[in-house]
């Protein structure tokens, strides 16, 4: 009888382990889920460009340069990411670089900025036909490591001055900020 009362015992003790686990690991899924509620997709976005709203689809966007124009501006996803807390509130936001082109024969770099409530910034011009190098996120600024060429020199000349630019998002504003 004594026996069969420790085993009870213990089958108790084994369940109620089980059960605190359990609970645990639930407890923790649920945590991380409220963090992420949703996925940062920068390529599905919308973001400010030289005063005008692009959106991209799958990483890019179409649009007339005049209205009824064969010419038209091309936007795309470029990559670069770098994931991190950018605004402050305790969630990764996405900073990346897109490309445009209007026709002529320059591809304009660009930054931008997927808040983590997935709305896009206003993207900050970093160059023309410059060479991305990294992108990242440290206290709360975005650091922006590409090549460049002296101003003097023609677009043909190759980039091979290495530039750092700092960044920071005020609200939904994407800015240029020094070191």
């Amino acid at each position: 009888m004594i026996h069969y009362m420790h085993m009870k015992k213990n089958f108790y003790i084994c369940i109620g382990i089980i059960i605190f686990i359990g609970g645990c690991f639930l407890f923790y899924n649920q945590i991380n889920l409220s963090r992420n509620t949703t996925k940062l997709d920068p390529q599905n976005g919308t973001y400010i460009i030289e005063g005008q709203s692009v959106t991209l689809v799958h990483g890019n966007a179409t649009q007339e340069i005049v209205p009824g124009s064969a010419s038209k501006t091309i936007t795309k996803y470029f990559g670069n990411e770098a994931i991190g807390d950018i605004n402050g509130n305790g969630t990764n936001d996405v900073a990346f670089l897109l490309t445009q082109e209007t026709g002529g024969s320059g591809t304009f770099y660009y930054l931008a900025v997927l808040l983590d409530n997935n709305t896009g910034t206003n993207a900050i011009l970093l160059g023309d036909r410059i060479a991305p190098e990294s992108t990242e996120i440290k206290d709360g600024k975005i650091i922006v490591n590409y090549a460049d060429r002296k101003p003097e020199d023609p677009m043909t000349v190759s980039p091979f001055i290495g530039i750092s630019r700092y960044f920071l998002v005020n609200n939904t504003t994407l800015q240029e900020t020094g070191k």
